[in-house]
C-alpha cells in the first residue's frame, strides 16, 4: 500500500443521514453494541483501488474488497481467496480460475470480466490511476497507457476471458513473483455499477468484502457496517466499524483513555511511555513491513548537480538514528540499515547493513561530505512532513537537531510542517516540494520487488522524488524475470546497492505497528502491514 503507504486510501465527499441506536455510556458510545470506532485520517483521493496507493485508504478497500489472493494476517503470506488456482508453466504466461459463488454486495456475481475489465480501467491513462503502474507487465500496457502520446487502445491485450471464471493474463516478459502481487487492491474487481454510475459509486462504494460503507462525511468519519451475505473465510465478528476521522493521533489517545473512542492503530510517540500502564495491557507492539526514508526531489537540479550524492550521503550520516529511536520511539522503531524490512527476513530479501557506513552516525564524516558536494543547497534543508500526526514533528524536529549538532549550525536544518496528510500527498505527488520529505513506505505485499520497484524504478507509481538509474532498472528487470527465488534476491540486492551508492533516499528507521483499545474490545491485532484485522476483532 501504500506511501506509508502508501501509502495508500480515499472517497468522495458525501455525507449520508445515518439513524443509529445508542448504547451504554464507554468507548464506542452512539455506535451500537458491537460496532467499533476506530482512529482514521481523511485519504487523498476517491475510493477507486486502482487509485489509492496510500495507507488511510487502504484500510478502506481491504475491508470492503476481496481479490485473487489475501494476504495472511499473521504471516503476509498471499493465499487464494476469490482465485481458485493461478497456474502457469513459463512464469509469463497464467490461466486464473475463479471459485464459484463469489457475489458483491448488490448481488452482482463476481465473474472473470470482473477483474478484467477492472485491470483495463485501472491501466487506462484515460483514467489517471495512480495505481496504473502496476499492470505495466501486462501485454498491451504500452498500448492503453503509453509513455508519450495519446492512448492506442481500449483493452490490454495480455487480457482474455475465457469463460465465466476463467480468465488469462500474458505478460510482457517474464515475472515469477506475479501471483504474490494479486492481493494488492489495484487487482481487485469491480462491479459494472463503478462504469454505470461512477460518481454515485465513489460516493458509496460497492465491493466483494466482509464490509459495506454506510455512510462518510470527510473530516469526521466513515461508517462501514457487517456484510452479513458474505460468503468468504474471513467474515466479519462485528457489526461494523466507524473509522473517526483525527487530525492529531495525541487527541485520538486522549479520545480512547476518556472512553469516546475504541481503537488507535498509531499510539502517538508522546505516550510511548505510559501506554502500557494507561491501557492495563491493551498494548500491542509488533514488527510491520513499514521503512521511514527521506526523500529527495530529484527534478530539482540543485538536488542532483555534481557532488549532490556527496551531500545526501553526508545528510544521512549526520541523523543519529540510534539516540532519535531509543529516546523518541522507545522501541518501536529500529534503525534501518538497508531499505527493505526485516520482515521479509534474509531469504526475503532483508540484508542488513547493506547500506554501510552511509547510515552510521559520523559528525565529522558528515561535514566533509557536505563540504565536498558544495554545502546544502541553498544554505538550508527544509524536510517536509504533513503536521496531522504529533509524531511527524517531533522526529523530524530531532532529526534536524542531529544534523544541525553534526554540522555546527543552528538552522542548517528545519522542519517544513504541511496541515493534512492530503495536501502533503497532493505536493509530493506531483513534484511541487522544494527540499527534502518524509517517504514512509508500508508494503502492497511481502516482496523485496515491492520496497524497490514502486519507489525507485524509473516513473515508477510512487517514485515522487522522480529518482532514475538505467542500471537500477536493468537490476530489477532481470530480478523479476528469474525464476529462480534466490538469484532474483540477489539481483534485488544489486539494484538496493545502487539505490545505496548514489543515497536515492535516506533510509531511516524500521517501523513496529502499534495499537491501543479499549476494554470493550478483544482479538485485536496487526497484521504484517501494521493494519488492524479489523473483521477478527469481537465487541463486548
Amino acid at each position: 500500500m501504500r506511501a506509508a503507504s502508501y501509502a495508500r486510501w480515499a472517497a468522495g465527499a458525501m455525507a449520508v443521514a445515518l439513524a443509529t441506536t445508542a448504547c451504554g455510556g464507554g468507548a464506542g458510545a452512539g455506535e451500537g453494541g458491537a460496532v467499533l470506532s476506530s482512529s482514521w485520517t481523511d485519504p487523498q483521493n476517491p475510493l477507486e483501488p486502482a487509485n489509492t496507493n496510500e495507507v488511510q485508504g487502504g484500510k478502506v478497500l481491504s475491508m470492503i474488497f476481496r481479490g485473487l489472493k489475501q494476504y495472511d494476517p499473521k504471516t503476509g503470506e498471499a493465499k487464494n481467496m476469490v482465485a481458485k488456482r493461478i497456474a502457469t508453466s513459463d512464469s509469463q504466461r497464467f490461466t486464473v480460475t475463479l471459485k464459484d459463488g463469489w457475489t458483491f454486495s448488490d448481488g452482482e456475481k463476481v465473474t472473470a470480466k470482473s477483474f478484467v475489465d477492472a485491470w483495463n480501467y485501472g491501466a487506462s491513462l484515460e483514467n489517471n490511476q495512480k495505481n496504473a503502474y502496476f499492470f505495466s507487465y501486462i501485454q498491451g500496457y504500452d498500448q492503453v497507457h503509453p509513455e508519450q502520446g495519446e492512448q492506442r487502445a481500449r483493452t490490454m491485450s495480455g487480457l482474455k476471458v475465457v469463460d465465466a471464471r476463467t480468465f488469462t493474463v500474458t505478460l510482457s516478459q517474464k515475472f515469477s513473483g506475479f501471483p504474490d502481487t494479486l492481493g494488492y487492491n489495484a487487482f481487485v474487481p469491480l462491479p459494472r455499477a463503478f462504469y454505470k454510475d461512477h460518481a454515485g459509486w465513489l460516493a458509496k462504494p460497492v465491493g466483494n468484502g466482509p464490509y459495506t460503507v454506510q455512510s462518510y462525511t470527510r473530516g469526521s468519519e466513515m461508517r462501514l457496517v457487517r456484510w452479513d451475505a458474505y460468503t468468504g473465510p474471513d467474515a466479519a465478528r462485528n457489526d461494523g466499524v466507524t473509522l473517526k476521522v483525527y487530525t492529531d493521533n495525541n487527541t485520538a489517545y486522549t479520545d480512547l483513555m476518556a472512553g469516546n473512542l475504541d481503537l488507535v492503530d498509531d499510539v502517538p510517540a508522546q505516550q510511548l511511555k505510559n501506554v502500557r500502564a494507561d491501557l492495563d495491557g491493551r498494548y500491542l507492539n509488533t514488527p510491520a513491513g513499514i521503512i521511514q526514508t527521506l526523500s529527495f526531489p530529484h527534478y530539482d537540479k540543485r538536488w542532483t548537480g555534481s557532488g549532490a550524492d556527496k551531500v545526501r550521503k553526508g545528510l544521512s550520516r549526520a541523523i543519529d538514528r540510534e539516540q532519535i529511536t531509543r529516546t523518541i520511539f522507545q522501541g518501536t522503531r529500529t534503525p534501518a540499515t538497508d531499505w527493505t524490512s526485516p520482515v521479509l527476513g534474509a531469504e526475503g530479501g532483508y540484508k542488513a547493513g547493506l547500506c554501510g557506513q552511509w547510515c552510521e552516525y559520523d559528525a565529522a564524516a558528515a561535514r566533509k561530505l557536505i563540504e565536498e558536494g558544495g554545502g546544502l543547497p541553498g544554505g538550508q534543508v527544509k524536510i517536509t512532513y504533513n503536521a496531522d500526526t504529533g509524531s511527524h514533528k517531533l522526529w523530524v524536529d530531532a532529526v534536524c537537531n542531529s544534523i544541525n549538532n553534526a554540522l555546527g549550525k543552528d538552522r542548517a536544518c528545519v522542519g517544513n510542517p504541511m496541515g493534512t496528510f492530503a495536501d502533503f500527498r497532493s505536493k509530493s505527488t506531483t513534484q511541487k516540494l522544494a527540499g527534502p520529505f518524509r517517504a514512509g513506505w508500508q508494503m502492497d505485499y511481502p516482496l523485496t520487488q515491492n520496497f524497490l520497484q514502486p519507489l525507485y524504478y524509473t516513473n515508477a507509481s510512487s517514485n515522487d522524488g522522480k529518482w532514475s538509474s538505467p542500471e537500477f532498472d536493468r537490476l530489477v528487470d532481470r530480478a523479476n524475470a528469474e525464476t529462480d527465488p534466490t538469484k532474483a534476491v540477489k539481483l534485488f540486492q544489486q539494484a538496493e546497492e545502487v539505490v545505496r551508492d548514489e543515497m536515492a533516499a535516506i533510509p531511516l528507521w524500521y517501523q513496529n505497528g502499534s495499537a491501543g483499545w479499549s476494554a470493550r474490545l478483544s482479538d485485536v491485532t496487526l497484521n504484517p502491514f501494521s493494519v488492524p484485522v479489523y473483521e477478527q476483532i469481537k465487541v463486548g
